[in-house]
């Protein structure tokens, strides 16, 4: 998340455990942990400021977890990609990967990583460059092991959006073409946020932020208005 966000803040970034470098002893092995380390993060460096609250992909999940216990103090939420209604991967409605552009001369992607070419939907120098340099740092960085026990009990026993709505300022973003979480069941969400700006990138995917950059700077400096108003 660091290359796509709006300079001009105070910004920090939580590293969460075994998905970079933060460790995650055998006691992290449920995302309930996961979200108490997150809780954690938040009394040590904010206190009882209020703040405003990003989350991408499981990100997304976790903040809006990390909203409802912080209601009185988030004045805006984002999300970015986020997993919707439906956490486990096989019961989430998702459309088929393809790549929608690509660049006439494709010898650039020689050597390409896996991952982007699984993931892409634009397909070019620059989306390579940044998924190199934005994605793939943290893909090499994660404990697979640790993961993988996090991955077993990976539903919150509290579902986010149990309790009042949140009615601060909010923003879905969603990729048309996501094959990872798609953008239907990010729609489901909407009663719980009254004032969120729900939109469905065309020719984007799971990493719209670099596929449709245009796009995603103006929604979210949209979104950094109506959140810094009382």
């Amino acid at each position: 998340m660091l290359g796509c966000l709006e300079p001009g803040y105070h910004r920090l970034y939580p590293d969460l455990p075994a998905m970079g470098c933060s460790p995650a002893p055998p006691a992290i092995a449920s995302s309930d942990d996961v979200l108490a380390e997150l809780d954690r993060f938040v009394g040590e460096r904010i206190g009882d400021r209020p703040f405003l609250l990003i989350g991408e992909s499981y990100g997304g999940y976790l903040a809006r977890a990390l909203a409802r216990v912080h209601r009185d103090r988030v004045r805006g939420l984002a999300l970015i990609c986020p997993i919707g209604t439906k956490v486990e991967h096989a019961e989430r409605t998702v459309p088929p990967h393809e790549v929608l552009r690509t660049e006439p001369d494709p010898d650039f992607l020689a050597g390409a990583d896996p991952g982007f070419l699984e993931m892409a939907v634009v397909r070019s120098r620059e989306t390579l460059r940044r998924y190199r340099a934005e994605v793939q740092p943290g893909l090499d960085a994660a404990d697979a092991g640790a993961m993988a026990r996090i991955r077993r009990r990976w539903v919150l026993s509290s579902d986010p959006e149990d309790g009042p709505p949140f009615e601060r300022p909010a923003l879905i973003l969603t990729g048309r073409q996501d094959s990872s979480v798609g953008y239907l069941d990010q729609f489901a969400l909407l009663p719980h946020y009254p004032r969120a700006t729900y939109a469905v990138f065309d020719v984007a995917g799971h990493n719209l932020q670099f596929e449709q950059p245009a796009l995603f700077e103006a929604l979210v400096a949209e979104w950094l208005e109506r959140a810094g108003e009382p």
